[in-house]
């Protein structure tokens, strides 16, 4: 668990960071901090290095060591804090001396063990299963997936060997599909040569060398069990070559095991093909198929009943009296051939009843869990432990959200951040990192992207509930993480992070809460929190405090004595932010929900660590009067709301100028800015989304200065325009950014009254997704040159506008066009055309149409 020693190492990076504005430190203070950084993070990059399975039994004893030296090193941190008021605290390094000698003791182990590992011969583990042509496993839904597999596998469009992934998370039944695809007939007949291995995590070259050599049902030879690894190379080598042959390559999970096997295949040049079933989309990308894959989906809800029927009935129906509640448990596997194969086998023994069936459909999930000695549990667990150690965190951090949860995917990357479980990179920012890591935790079919933004990107992700459960257990196993469910008892010792959900209080986690450092509540029911005080005044070490869905009177002062705050979300009735928020000087992300209009305190201007500030349905207020921004903020990245642009003040203020890492901003404009003043962002390198909103609807001159007085940089790659005017010689300009993909425009007015006329010349040329949203557009005149990339066009509520131009069918990338609400029946019949036309004409039926509300 180096994840444990990632935490530590990350406190103390920031306390002897020359660049950090809070730490004095003594002169004696910084060796002993920098030697403990130093064991530290050479004990991380060894256990990252090593795979010596002993080292799993000092994990406890890391994993204490480091929760002590966080424990100490943030007690006194929080103590000065509290007890000196100002911004700079002198740092008198604690006894650490202990915990010192723990981690030297811990790393003299590791060394050994590492040594005594590498010294020994290690053997694969991995076991070889031909194929076995009396299989009969109960199959249901794989029809369609095994046609396109059989005809990708015997089609002869391509003379060249190809290699066919089959890709899907554990016990989707990948393995299921390619023995049914390995054993038909018609394959069999095809091909002069099969063969079949499973590929285990901890590989051996020699092994699977001697398994596909090997016959069906035969145990290895001495020959091959004499024989060393080049020569069996070269004997597969010579059994396939000028051979039409078929290789399943059966789990394999890394990226290294293809390398050290893909010299044994020759290309025949006649047809050859090799399947491979993987959890890993990185395997599929090394093996280079051109992006063509076989993605295993999960079962629909009939196809799931189907299965269960099967396997618990056979050829007989369902009795009436148990369908509903066989239905209801099929539907609780979610789709997951694994869970409902267990459950089926469970049903299959069980007495025929109604209650005994009852009693097993009460918690599904549970009883998969149980039976067989965890051995689905092991299933899905083999993709958790197949993890970097620096993703196994970001996976166990799942479990702290509720079934069917779908978590925002900024919400996400702003917690990991905070958790400080990311080590940071130059090249990279530590949100560039999280999003890498979720990403990579998706393509091994971990996580689930459930929603997407309009630039293809994820805007929500969730989790299988079976994924889930493992998760939870595996987070309970390691005390990672405790998820308190309707007033359930807390069996861990020193916890660190907790979830509850709404109907819970502090009284359950108050014993460990002093060692808290992560409180979650993500129920999706809120519920009014009547004593704050109740509930912060145990949490004194808390780094993460997530208590958005229990909402307050009022904003909770008590929060203010919680100084060790890296995150805080939190929701009240009434009022805003008080004065004092600069207190918690390590706070890096804040999102709240306040009333609307109220202002920000301009000491959160001063805050140095603040990276995303969010406040829900709301507008940031910042007073004018005397107020300058006295300091650049560099780590300040979002602003998540619209900033009040009430005047030149605010411009001269140097606002923007202070904000330079900025990557999402918006903008409001309650009235006419003064004429002479230029709102310019050009320096805003690395601005990504932008979003003007002005009250400036009505159709005279004065309206057009808002856009005409706007500075772009180039690196903009969103924007949303509501209320503006828009006049021509603006789009135009929108043109000339090199990296806008998206632009969305809302209850927004045409300068040239009705009609937008894209000029002569206008190219958006990285353009993806354009939206009119509630716009009185009656003519808009546009051809496949003015958008040359467009992907998505969707057209929201724009009753008037007469049609579509037939040129925007034109484009070669258009994928999609979305109408949605009312909308002009010409519109309607123009989209319908395009749509037939690509279809009868150029045989493109990639380009959909989807009408959700049609007048």
């Amino acid at each position: 668990m180096a994840y444990n020693l990632q935490t530590l190492i990350t406190i103390l990076q920031q306390i002897l960071n020359p660049e950090q504005e809070h730490w004095v430190l003594h002169d004696h203070s910084k060796p002993q901090l920098k030697s403990l950084l130093e064991k530290a993070a050479s004990l991380k990059q060894i256990l990252e290095n090593s795979s010596a399975p002993t080292l799993e039994s000092l994990e406890t004893q890391i994993r204490d060591a480091a929760h002590k030296a966080e424990d100490l090193i943030e007690s006194h941190m929080v103590d000065r804090m509290l007890s000196h008021k100002g911004m700079r605290f002198t740092f008198v390094t604690p006894d650490l001396q202990e915990v010192t000698q723990e981690l030297d003791s811990a790393m003299e182990k590791v060394v050994e063990e590492k040594s005594m590992s590498s010294g020994s011969s290690s053997s694969s583990g991995a076991e070889f299963l031909p194929a076995d042509p009396t299989s009969k496993n109960v199959v249901v839904g794989v029809d369609k997936d095994l046609l396109q597999l059989k005809d990708r596998v015997t089609g002869m469009q391509s003379q060249q060997l190809e290699i066919i992934p089959i890709v899907g998370m554990g016990g989707i039944g990948k393995t299921t599909l390619a023995r049914k695809l390995y054993n038909d007939p018609l394959i069999v007949s095809h091909f002069d040569v099969c063969a079949w291995t499973t590929i285990s995590q901890d590989y051996n070259v020699r092994a699977i060398l001697s398994g596909l050599l090997r016959r069906p049902n035969e145990k290895l030879s001495n020959e091959l069990i004499k024989c060393e690894e080049n020569e069996l190379i070269e004997m597969l080598h010579k059994r396939l070559f000028s051979r039409r042959y078929i290789i399943v390559l059966d789990d394999i999970w890394s990226t290294e095991c293809w390398d050290d096997i893909k010299w044994c295949f020759p290309d025949n040049n006649n047809g050859s093909r090799i399947v491979l079933t993987t959890r890993e989309l990185d395997v599929v990308r090394c093996v280079g198929t051109a992006g063509w894959q076989h993605e295993v989906q999960l079962l629909e809800e009939s196809e799931g009943w189907n299965l269960l029927q099967q396997i618990v009935f056979g050829e007989e129906d369902c009795p009436y009296a148990l369908e509903e509640i066989s239905r209801k448990i099929a539907r609780d596997c979610g789709g997951l051939p694994l869970a409902i194969n267990v459950i089926g086998g469970v049903l299959s023994k069980a007495e025929r009843s109604r209650d005994v069936w009852e009693h097993i459909a009460k918690d599904v999930r549970a009883t998969i869990a149980e039976t067989d000695d965890h051995g689905f549990s092991n299933v899905l667990s083999l993709s958790y432990n197949h993890l970097p150690n620096n993703l196994k965190p970001c996976f166990l951090y799942m479990g702290a959200f509720p079934e069917d949860y779908e978590m925002k995917a900024s919400r996400l990357i702003w917690l990991l951040v905070a958790e400080g479980f990311l080590k940071s990179n130059e090249d990279k920012s530590l949100e560039e990192e999280a999003e890498d890591s979720l990403s990579a935790l998706v393509e091994r079919n971990l996580l689930l992207v459930t929603r997407k933004k309009s630039n293809g990107k994820a805007k929500s992700y969730g989790m299988h509930d079976l994924l889930r459960e493992v998760c939870i257990w595996k987070a309970g196993e390691e005390k990672f993480l405790v998820h308190v469910k309707n007033g359930s008892e807390v069996g861990l010792d020193k916890l660190r992070r907790v979830s509850v959900d709404t109907s819970c209080g502090m009284k359950e986690v108050d014993v460990y809460a002093s060692v808290v450092r992560s409180f979650i509540c993500a129920a999706p029911n809120p519920k009014l929190c009547e004593e704050p005080s109740l509930l912060f005044s145990k949490l004194r070490l808390v780094r993460v405090l997530d208590v958005y869905e229990m909402e307050f009177p009022e904003f909770p002062r008590e929060i203010y004595q919680l100084v060790n705050l890296r995150y805080l979300a939190v929701s009240c009735k009434s009022g805003g932010i008080p004065k004092g928020i600069s207190t918690l000087s390590y706070l890096q992300t804040l999102i709240a929900q306040v009333d609307l209009g109220t202002f920000v305190p301009s000491e959160i201007w001063e805050m140095s660590e603040l990276r995303h500030l969010k406040l829900v349905r709301n507008i940031i207020c910042i007073k004018e009067g005397n107020f300058m921004i006295k300091f650049v903020r560099k780590k300040l990245q979002r602003l998540s709301n619209y900033v009040w642009v009430t005047g030149p003040l605010l411009i001269r203020s140097g606002f923007f100028e202070s904000i330079p890492n900025m990557k999402k901003l918006g903008l409001y404009f309650p009235e006419l800015p003064s004429t002479t003043e230029i709102v310019d962002l050009s320096h805003l390198h690395k601005l990504q989304t932008l979003r003007c909103f002005s009250l400036l609807i009505n159709e005279d001159t004065g309206c057009r200065f808002l856009l005409q007085k706007l500075r772009f940089p180039s690196s903009l790659g969103k924007l949303e325009l509501y209320n503006c005017v828009i006049f021509g010689r603006f789009m135009t300009s929108l043109c000339a950014l090199p990296n806008l993909e998206v632009l969305k425009i809302w209850r927004c007015v045409f300068d040239e009254g009705e009609e937008w006329e894209a000029a002569e010349g206008d190219e958006f040329m990285s353009l993806q997704f354009l939206q009119f949203e509630e716009l009185k557009l009656v003519r808009w005149r546009a051809d496949e040159t003015n958008f040359p990339r467009l992907r998505e066009l969707r057209i929201v509520c724009c009753p008037s506008l007469e049609e579509i131009p037939s040129g925007i069918g034109e484009i070669p990338t258009l994928q999609l066009i979305v109408l949605y609400g009312s909308c002009n029946p010409s519109v309607v019949a123009s989209a319908k055309q395009i749509q037939e036309l690509q279809q009868s004409e150029f045989d493109n039926y990639d380009l959909k149409l989807q009408i959700l509300y049609d007048d």
